[in-house]
């Protein structure tokens, strides 16, 4: 993986972690830097999923693979905040 697919995979991941947060009712109750690590992991998830049932790679925007993409990611703010309500 090259310096460019790293950044576009944090930029992607930041995107789909604010987008997670905001699919989500009610306030989170965790940090900015907490939402960038879900999405990012999230994005990654998300993009072998896609790739796993065949639609990472459609002509144009890949809509069924960003729609995982965010729902991983509102499920992963949902399970960070309750961990840490729990702490």
């Amino acid at each position: 993986m090259e310096i460019t697919g790293i950044i576009t995979a944090i930029v992607i991941g930041v995107v789909v972690g604010v987008l997670g947060r905001l699919v989500l009712p009610g306030r989170q109750r965790i940090g900015v830097l907490w939402t960038i690590v879900v999405g990012i992991v999230a994005a990654l998830i998300g993009t072998f999923i896609a790739a796993g049932i065949g639609v990472a790679d459609t002509g144009g925007v890949d809509w069924i693979e960003l729609l995982i993409q965010i729902g991983l990611a509102a499920a992963g703010v949902a399970a960070v905040e309750r961990a840490k309500v729990r702490a």
